[in-house]
């Protein structure tokens, strides 16, 4: 209960309330985007700064593998279990939402970790970067082997290839450049190595821009992501309970998969927190955008109902206390 007190937490929840009530408050897109890349900025120079205090170790190289390992992990454990509830394409597109990372997501949890004093690596920054791209590309190989069987059965059931007008493949290398040089990823990268160069004397400069300003920052956020939220909340009526079911169980299981390979991997209970966080999450940005391109066929209202409508929410208000307390647990 004490986590829901939090102001930002709290405006998060009046965002929710306020859309629900379709009241007319709204964020405009170019503040909103502007909120976007403050924050991501303000987290690449505080994780900088942190690896620049503490160095390539160990547990920094561990984790960086565990992240990787999930990024692969989960959404091919998404697209086995989702392909038996929707159809294939739709259950690629999910599982690259759900494969995928949410900055909010991990940005609210370094703040409820600050507050609870649970110490965690600078690097989890760069943990988070390359979390977001393998799911895209999964789903992409996904998709392009869909198309091709597709092809090549109705190919043999009449004699003929398809009718023009069928989605092409996406080019991987297309989708690959598009995803490692996306401007908030970069940004995001750029900030952390200044962050890695200039030290502690960059950190001191900078406090008021990535430190006095972002708890702020991150509260007028949240407001607009709880508008954002409330509005998918009237498209998920028409979807599946099963899907419905999966946007708030899934968490869980992939902070579960996250937990057993932090274990045997040895992470700090802080470092685990945040992979399960991250595992836990879905990309509500960068993954629709390109899903829209390399998957049209599948239904936007899907995939970002499910991630922005239910599982947000769900890591916002509850997940990210539970992840944190298991991990202290786990870890002790």
């Amino acid at each position: 209960m004490q986590s829901l007190l939090d102001p930002a937490i709290l405006f998060f929840v009046f965002g929710v309330a306020a859309g629900l009530l379709k009241s007319n408050l709204e964020i405009p897109p170019a503040i909103s985007r502007f909120l976007s890349l403050y924050l991501l900025m303000a987290l690449g120079l505080k994780g900088g700064f942190a690896l620049a205090h503490s160095g390539l170790t160990g547990e920094v190289l561990r984790s960086l593998l565990v992240a990787v390992s999930l990024a692969v992990l989960v959404p091919l454990l998404g697209y086995s279990l989702l392909k038996r509830l929707t159809t294939p394409l739709d259950a690629a597109a999910i599982a690259a939402t759900y494969g995928s990372v949410s900055a909010v997501t991990f940005i609210t949890a370094t703040q409820f970790l600050d507050r609870s004093g649970l110490e965690y690596g600078g690097h989890m920054a760069a943990a988070m970067a390359l979390m977001e791209s393998p799911a895209i590309m999964l789903a992409v190989l996904l998709a392009n082997q869909l198309r091709t069987s597709a092809q090549l059965a109705t190919s043999g059931a009449h004699g003929a290839t398809l009718q023009l007008g069928t989605p092409a493949s996406t080019p991987v290398g297309k989708l690959l450049h598009e995803s490692l040089t996306d401007g908030a990823q970069l940004l995001l990268l750029g900030a952390m190595l200044v962050g890695l160069l200039t030290g502690e004397a960059g950190k001191a400069a900078m406090q008021p821009f990535s430190g006095d300003l972002f708890k702020g920052m991150l509260a007028f956020f949240l407001l607009d992501m709880g508008l954002l939220a409330a509005r998918q909340l009237p498209q998920l009526r028409q979807n599946s309970p099963w899907l419905l079911a999966y946007a708030l169980l899934a968490p869980l299981l992939h902070a579960g998969c996250a937990l057993l390979l932090c274990l045997v991997m040895q992470i700090s209970a802080g470092n685990t927190a945040l992979l399960m966080v991250l595992a836990a999450s879905a990309s509500y940005i960068a993954v629709p955008a390109a899903m829209r391109l390399a998957i049209p066929e599948a239904k936007p209202s899907l995939y970002v109902g499910m991630s922005l409508g239910i599982t947000f929410p769900f890591n916002i208000l509850l997940g990210i206390p539970l992840y944190t307390s298991i991990a202290r647990w786990a870890m002790a």
